[in-house]
């Protein structure tokens, strides 16, 4: 991986943030300091149903990036993020793991990506103990239980689920 000075170092980290978390935010401040460009890219499929629409969630993380000058944020359709990687410039791929079974996906990615674009390198963040047991599939499984979803995700998103949940 190059992270040497030198030419713009630019990073993507792809991913649904449907929604966003604490979980996200975390690998999003560590590796921000890393690149001069971390592009948050928000991937959608047209044809699944969302919690919220790509819109809302790439204005989620505007919101909640406010710190990091650094980051952008752009959507994703393209069938294959080497695609667009090399469209934007960008030689690192950023993943967060949570545990073991995280690892056994992410790996074969990286090794794919590896395979169709060889300057791709993945950077992988291990999750804090705290943040380990967030992902987006549980918070939407919380929020169509009725649960609170608060200390899960960043200030925007839970006021968004509060409106959208009111009878």
């Amino acid at each position: 991986m190059n992270l040497s000075t030198g030419s713009a170092r630019t990073a993507l980290f792809p991913g649904s943030f449907d929604p966003l978390t604490n979980g996200h935010l975390e690998i999003i401040e560590r590796a921000a300091p890393l690149f001069d460009r971390l592009i948050v890219v928000v991937g959608y499929n047209p044809n699944k149903q969302s919690l919220f629409t790509a819109t809302e969630r790439q204005q989620f993380i505007r919101q909640s990036c406010v710190p990091w000058p650094n980051i952008e944020v752009d959507r994703f359709s393209q069938r294959l993020l080497v695609d667009y990687a090399a469209q934007v410039g960008a030689t690192t791929v950023v993943r967060g793991l949570r545990d073991w079974r995280d690892f056994e996906n992410e790996f074969q990615q990286a090794q794919m990506n590896r395979r169709m674009m060889p300057s791709l390198d993945t950077l992988f963040f291990l999750a804090r103990t705290d943040e380990r047991t967030i992902s987006s599939r549980r918070v939407r499984a919380l929020i169509q239980a009725g649960e609170s979803v608060a200390h899960l995700v960043p200030p925007v998103v839970a006021a968004a689920v509060a409106q959208r949940t009111r009878p």
